[in-house]
């Protein structure tokens, strides 16, 4: 076997450990999905495969890791942050135990940011999902007790390999995205393909956030494809605007409903206003640092009774359906701040890139960074237990912040051919 081979096979290897780590982290094999027809021990073989192979993989190329560690150290700060909360969690047990998934999340990301280049990375993202969506129209129509709601406030709606209707949704629009991104040298069939597929499940699922999220998203979209303006300050107030006011859409058209018929009186949003009341409260108690991963709301705490109990005595939920409020329980204003620092940094990386080149996948980044903050206005979906949104995450900010002698030579290229265009129309 020559040398060309042999790396052709090993490249083959890391895009299946990439596809299948993916599609772990996405929630596939959880307990509501997959996971149901899945022995445990097969899903514990594959959750320490890829804990495992992550692990060696970033030892051995401890060089690159050195690299990105002195080029993202917010982002390992905080990752430093999030393993040591057992320190002063209120259940240190709980946090210790689960703090492998933040480590876990963390050096897959950064081996799939090294590793691969961004138009790979939106490839390997859309490929994950395309497979992940048909496997869960197989499941939905072959097993409707696992791939749909039956019997429950949600019942027809379906979920797919995912656990829950909103999950599946969230998904569509991480499929979309990546699909609406893909690189020109794609099969256009197959682009549009994934972009159909993914509205129409997204449908199917009945999830509103996602629906909303998607409408916004899909505006955004065309608006940096079409209006791109190359100006450095105005463009990065236009876009902060923008983010904020997508935001405040989300909110306002995901519970016009509640707001418009509880004008007046004391609107909950479905219950989640005096979860975050409670946790607002406690969280000036332990302003810095918080209650430690998972400590908040970790089976038994008396917090997450005290939480649960201003709508139903005895529960406790799992979480604030927050991100930044459940990272704030979590970390506290250190932890939070590091984050909010780290994203508006990467947040600006993805838009020289977004506005530097016309290469379609140049724009996931940005579409990513705006969908994180929106999906996590009413749900959890940063640091929350083992999620696909922090391994893009991570691997975007780690990608963004590498080196790339050809991107820089392209972005000076399309950068004066813009502006030649730009000086053209103006004139």
């Amino acid at each position: 076997m020559n040398q060309q081979i042999l790396g052709q096979l090993i490249r083959l290897a890391e895009k299946g450990f990439i596809i299948l780590g993916l599609t772990f982290f996405s929630g596939a094999f959880g307990i509501n999905s997959l996971g149901m027809i899945i022995p445990p021990g097969v899903v514990s073989l594959i959750r320490y495969l890829i804990w495992g192979a992550s692990t060696a993989l970033i030892v051995l190329l401890w060089q690159n890791t050195l690299i990105a560690f002195s080029r993202n150290f917010l982002l390992f700060l905080l990752t430093g942050l999030a393993y040591f909360s057992f320190i002063w969690s209120y259940d240190p047990d709980f946090t210790l135990f689960n703090s492998r998934e933040v480590l876990m999340m963390t050096f897959f990301g950064l081996y799939f940011a090294s590793r691969f280049s961004l138009k790979e990375i939106v490839e390997l993202i859309g490929l994950t999902l395309f497979i992940s969506c048909l496997t869960s129209v197989i499941v939905a129509v072959g097993m409707p007790a696992i791939g749909t709601h039956i019997g429950d406030d949600h019942s027809g709606a379906w979920k797919g390999v995912y656990g829950h209707k909103n999950n599946f949704g969230s998904m569509m629009i991480l499929m979309w995205l990546s699909f609406f991104t893909l690189p020109k040298d794609n099969s256009q069939i197959y682009k549009y393909l994934g972009i159909f597929l993914s509205i129409l499940l997204m449908l199917i699922s009945t999830s509103k956030t996602s629906l909303v999220i998607s409408i916004l998203l899909i505006s955004m979209m065309f608006f940096y494809k079409h209006f791109r303006w190359q100006g450095k300050i105005s463009v990065i107030i236009l876009d902060v605007g923008i983010l904020i006011l997508g935001c405040l859409s989300v909110f306002i058209t995901t519970y016009w409903v509640e707001i418009l018929t509880e004008l007046g009186r004391d609107s909950t949003l479905t219950g989640r206003t005096p979860i975050w009341g409670v946790m607002i409260l406690r969280l000036i108690e332990r302003p810095l640092l918080g209650y430690g991963r998972g400590g908040f709301f970790a089976p038994g705490s008396p917090y997450g009774f005290e939480a649960g109990r201003v709508l139903h005595a005895g529960w406790a939920p799992a979480h604030g359906h927050n991100g930044f409020l459940d990272l704030a329980i979590d970390f506290g204003l250190i932890g939070l701040g590091i984050f909010l620092i780290n994203y508006f940094a990467t947040f600006a990386r993805g838009l020289k890139r977004a506005y530097a080149t016309n290469n379609p996948e140049a724009l996931f980044p940005l579409a990513f960074l705006l969908f994180l903050v929106m999906n996590n206005i009413t749900e959890s979906f940063l640091l929350y237990q083992i999620n696909i949104y922090w391994v893009i995450y991570v691997t975007v900010a780690f990608q963004l912040n590498q080196k790339n002698p050809d991107f820089d030579e392209e972005y000076e290229e399309e950068y004066l051919s813009s502006q030649r265009e730009r000086h053209l129309y103006i004139n």
